[in-house]
Protein backbone atom coordinates (compact mmCIF):
# COMPACT_ATOMS: atom_id res chain seq x y z
CA UNK A 1 0.00 0.00 0.00
CA UNK A 2 1.14 3.57 -0.63
CA UNK A 3 2.16 5.55 2.44
CA UNK A 4 0.66 8.91 3.36
CA UNK A 5 3.72 10.67 1.97
CA UNK A 6 3.58 8.79 -1.31
CA UNK A 7 0.98 9.04 -4.05
CA UNK A 8 -0.58 5.88 -5.43
CA UNK A 9 0.80 6.82 -8.85
CA UNK A 10 4.38 7.06 -7.54
CA UNK A 11 3.91 3.81 -5.67
CA UNK A 12 2.73 2.12 -8.86
CA UNK A 13 5.89 3.24 -10.70
CA UNK A 14 8.06 1.98 -7.84
CA UNK A 15 6.18 -1.30 -7.77
CA UNK A 16 6.61 -1.62 -11.52
CA UNK A 17 10.38 -1.06 -11.26
CA UNK A 18 10.65 -3.77 -8.62
CA UNK A 19 8.49 -6.15 -10.65
CA UNK A 20 10.64 -5.55 -13.74
CA UNK A 21 13.85 -6.24 -11.83
CA UNK A 22 12.44 -9.38 -10.25
CA UNK A 23 11.06 -10.68 -13.55
CA UNK A 24 14.39 -10.09 -15.30
CA UNK A 25 16.14 -12.04 -12.53
CA UNK A 26 13.71 -14.94 -12.84
CA UNK A 27 14.07 -15.09 -16.62
CA UNK A 28 16.74 -12.93 -18.32
CA UNK A 29 15.11 -13.59 -21.71
CA UNK A 30 11.61 -12.53 -20.64
CA UNK A 31 11.77 -8.90 -21.77
CA UNK A 32 13.84 -9.46 -24.94
CA UNK A 33 11.28 -12.07 -25.98
CA UNK A 34 8.42 -9.76 -25.03
CA UNK A 35 9.86 -6.95 -27.17
CA UNK A 36 9.82 -9.24 -30.20
CA UNK A 37 6.15 -10.16 -29.76
CA UNK A 38 3.35 -8.89 -27.53
CA UNK A 39 1.86 -10.94 -24.70
CA UNK A 40 -1.80 -10.16 -24.03
CA UNK A 41 -1.45 -10.58 -20.25
CA UNK A 42 1.45 -8.19 -19.65
CA UNK A 43 -0.56 -4.98 -19.23
CA UNK A 44 -2.46 -6.45 -16.31
CA UNK A 45 0.59 -7.25 -14.20
CA UNK A 46 3.31 -4.69 -14.98
CA UNK A 47 2.41 -2.40 -12.07
CA UNK A 48 2.70 -5.17 -9.52
CA UNK A 49 -0.65 -4.20 -7.97
CA UNK A 50 -3.61 -6.28 -6.84
CA UNK A 51 -6.65 -7.16 -8.98
CA UNK A 52 -9.16 -4.33 -8.78
CA UNK A 53 -6.53 -1.68 -8.01
CA UNK A 54 -6.45 -0.50 -11.63
CA UNK A 55 -9.42 0.13 -13.94
CA UNK A 56 -8.06 -0.67 -17.41
CA UNK A 57 -9.14 0.35 -20.90
CA UNK A 58 -7.10 -0.70 -23.93
CA UNK A 59 -7.26 -0.15 -27.67
CA UNK A 60 -5.08 -0.54 -30.74
CA UNK A 61 -2.10 1.85 -30.85
CA UNK A 62 -3.11 3.63 -27.61
CA UNK A 63 -5.15 6.24 -29.45
CA UNK A 64 -7.41 8.62 -27.50
CA UNK A 65 -10.03 10.08 -29.79
CA UNK A 66 -12.63 12.60 -28.55
CA UNK A 67 -15.21 10.99 -30.86
CA UNK A 68 -14.64 7.44 -29.58
CA UNK A 69 -17.74 6.79 -27.46
CA UNK A 70 -16.21 3.65 -25.96
CA UNK A 71 -13.23 5.52 -24.54
CA UNK A 72 -15.45 8.42 -23.47
CA UNK A 73 -17.75 6.04 -21.59
CA UNK A 74 -14.79 4.43 -19.81
CA UNK A 75 -13.43 7.85 -18.81
CA UNK A 76 -16.80 9.03 -17.50
CA UNK A 77 -17.40 5.85 -15.51
CA UNK A 78 -13.91 5.77 -14.01
CA UNK A 79 -13.71 9.48 -13.22
CA UNK A 80 -17.28 10.48 -12.41
CA UNK A 81 -18.54 7.26 -10.80
CA UNK A 82 -15.53 5.31 -9.51
CA UNK A 83 -13.84 8.58 -8.51
CA UNK A 84 -10.35 7.43 -9.50
CA UNK A 85 -7.57 9.71 -8.31
CA UNK A 86 -5.26 9.15 -11.26
CA UNK A 87 -5.71 8.73 -15.01
CA UNK A 88 -2.64 7.05 -16.47
CA UNK A 89 -2.32 7.00 -20.27
CA UNK A 90 0.36 4.42 -21.02
CA UNK A 91 1.79 3.70 -24.45
CA UNK A 92 4.46 1.10 -25.13
CA UNK A 93 7.53 0.46 -27.23
CA UNK A 94 7.57 -2.05 -30.12
CA UNK A 95 4.09 -0.82 -31.02
CA UNK A 96 2.69 -2.21 -34.26
CA UNK A 97 0.46 0.83 -34.63
CA UNK A 98 3.46 3.14 -34.41
CA UNK A 99 5.29 1.12 -37.05
CA UNK A 100 2.23 1.22 -39.31
CA UNK A 101 1.89 4.99 -38.90
CA UNK A 102 5.54 5.47 -39.82
CA UNK A 103 5.10 3.40 -42.98
CA UNK A 104 3.60 4.61 -46.24
CA UNK A 105 1.59 1.51 -47.09
CA UNK A 106 -2.01 0.85 -46.07
CA UNK A 107 -2.81 -1.60 -43.32
CA UNK A 108 -6.23 -2.36 -44.71
CA UNK A 109 -9.85 -2.07 -43.68
CA UNK A 110 -10.99 0.03 -40.74
CA UNK A 111 -7.49 0.01 -39.24
CA UNK A 112 -6.39 2.75 -41.64
CA UNK A 113 -9.22 4.95 -40.36
CA UNK A 114 -8.42 4.12 -36.73
CA UNK A 115 -4.74 5.00 -37.19
CA UNK A 116 -5.52 8.41 -38.74
CA UNK A 117 -4.79 10.35 -35.51
CA UNK A 118 -1.41 8.63 -35.25
CA UNK A 119 -0.69 9.46 -38.88
CA UNK A 120 -1.54 13.08 -38.02
CA UNK A 121 1.02 12.94 -35.19
CA UNK A 122 3.60 11.76 -37.72
CA UNK A 123 2.77 14.63 -40.07
CA UNK A 124 2.86 17.23 -37.30
CA UNK A 125 6.33 16.06 -36.21
CA UNK A 126 7.66 14.98 -39.60
CA UNK A 127 10.95 16.91 -39.40
CA UNK A 128 11.81 15.62 -35.93
CA UNK A 129 10.96 12.03 -36.83
CA UNK A 130 12.83 12.18 -40.13
CA UNK A 131 15.95 13.33 -38.31
CA UNK A 132 15.98 10.13 -36.22
CA UNK A 133 17.99 7.63 -38.24
CA UNK A 134 17.43 4.56 -36.09
CA UNK A 135 14.10 2.90 -36.89
CA UNK A 136 13.51 1.63 -33.35
CA UNK A 137 14.30 5.01 -31.83
CA UNK A 138 11.93 6.68 -34.30
CA UNK A 139 9.16 4.24 -33.34
CA UNK A 140 9.72 4.97 -29.65
CA UNK A 141 9.58 8.70 -30.30
CA UNK A 142 6.29 8.58 -32.19
CA UNK A 143 4.88 6.44 -29.36
CA UNK A 144 5.87 9.20 -26.91
CA UNK A 145 4.34 11.86 -29.14
CA UNK A 146 1.19 9.77 -29.41
CA UNK A 147 0.92 9.70 -25.61
CA UNK A 148 1.37 13.47 -25.54
CA UNK A 149 -1.42 13.91 -28.09
CA UNK A 150 -3.67 11.57 -26.16
CA UNK A 151 -3.06 13.41 -22.89
CA UNK A 152 -4.07 16.67 -24.58
CA UNK A 153 -7.37 15.04 -25.57
CA UNK A 154 -7.85 13.81 -22.01
CA UNK A 155 -7.13 17.27 -20.59
CA UNK A 156 -9.82 18.72 -22.87
CA UNK A 157 -12.42 16.21 -21.66
CA UNK A 158 -15.04 18.06 -19.57
CA UNK A 159 -15.42 15.20 -17.06
CA UNK A 160 -11.67 15.19 -16.43
CA UNK A 161 -11.52 19.00 -16.29
CA UNK A 162 -14.22 19.07 -13.62
CA UNK A 163 -12.51 16.36 -11.58
CA UNK A 164 -9.17 18.19 -11.75
CA UNK A 165 -10.81 21.37 -10.53
CA UNK A 166 -13.07 19.85 -7.89
CA UNK A 167 -10.95 17.10 -6.33
CA UNK A 168 -7.43 17.30 -7.74
CA UNK A 169 -7.55 14.44 -10.24
CA UNK A 170 -4.11 13.78 -11.72
CA UNK A 171 -3.45 12.87 -15.37
CA UNK A 172 -0.14 11.25 -16.31
CA UNK A 173 1.30 10.20 -19.66
CA UNK A 174 3.65 7.20 -19.49
CA UNK A 175 5.47 4.73 -21.70
CA UNK A 176 5.98 1.04 -21.01
CA UNK A 177 9.35 -0.20 -22.31
CA UNK A 178 8.96 -3.82 -23.40
CA UNK A 179 12.74 -4.34 -23.41
CA UNK A 180 13.09 -3.57 -19.69
CA UNK A 181 9.58 -3.90 -18.27
CA UNK A 182 9.77 -0.38 -16.84
CA UNK A 183 7.04 2.26 -16.98
CA UNK A 184 8.43 5.76 -17.53
CA UNK A 185 6.54 8.92 -16.59
CA UNK A 186 6.84 11.25 -19.62
CA UNK A 187 5.74 14.31 -17.67
CA UNK A 188 2.60 15.03 -19.71
CA UNK A 189 -0.66 15.94 -18.02
CA UNK A 190 -1.17 17.64 -14.69
CA UNK A 191 2.52 17.41 -13.85
CA UNK A 192 5.38 15.01 -13.28
CA UNK A 193 5.14 12.52 -10.45
CA UNK A 194 6.47 14.03 -7.25
CA UNK A 195 8.82 11.15 -6.60
CA UNK A 196 8.18 11.38 -2.87
CA UNK A 197 8.18 8.08 -1.04
CA UNK A 198 7.68 7.32 2.60
CA UNK A 199 10.39 5.99 4.83
CA UNK A 200 8.62 2.73 5.52
CA UNK A 201 9.63 -0.44 3.78
CA UNK A 202 7.27 -2.71 1.85
CA UNK A 203 8.32 -6.20 0.82
CA UNK A 204 7.02 -8.53 -1.87
CA UNK A 205 8.44 -12.02 -1.54
CA UNK A 206 8.96 -14.52 -4.33
CA UNK A 207 10.53 -17.91 -4.78
CA UNK A 208 13.90 -16.55 -5.91
CA UNK A 209 14.28 -13.22 -4.20
CA UNK A 210 12.76 -10.39 -2.26
CA UNK A 211 11.59 -7.06 -3.67
CA UNK A 212 12.17 -4.09 -1.38
CA UNK A 213 10.60 -0.61 -1.59
CA UNK A 214 12.52 1.90 0.54
CA UNK A 215 12.90 5.70 0.50
CA UNK A 216 11.84 6.18 -3.08
CA UNK A 217 13.75 3.25 -4.52
CA UNK A 218 12.77 -0.28 -5.46
CA UNK A 219 15.41 -2.98 -5.34
CA UNK A 220 15.73 -6.75 -5.35
CA UNK A 221 17.60 -8.72 -2.73
CA UNK A 222 18.42 -12.36 -3.43
CA UNK A 223 18.04 -14.53 -0.34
Amino acid sequence: MATSKESSFSYALSSNAAWAGYKAHQNPNFFPNLASGQSPQIQTIILGLQPGDVFVHRNIANIISPTDINTSAVIEYAVAHLKVKYVMLCGHTSCGGAAAALGDSRVGGVLDTWLTPLKAVRTAHSEELAAIRDDKARAVRIAELNVEAGVKVLMANVVIQEAIKERGLEVHGCLFDLTSGRVRDLGFGTGKSAGMFGATEDVVRGNHGMLVFRAGNASMTIR
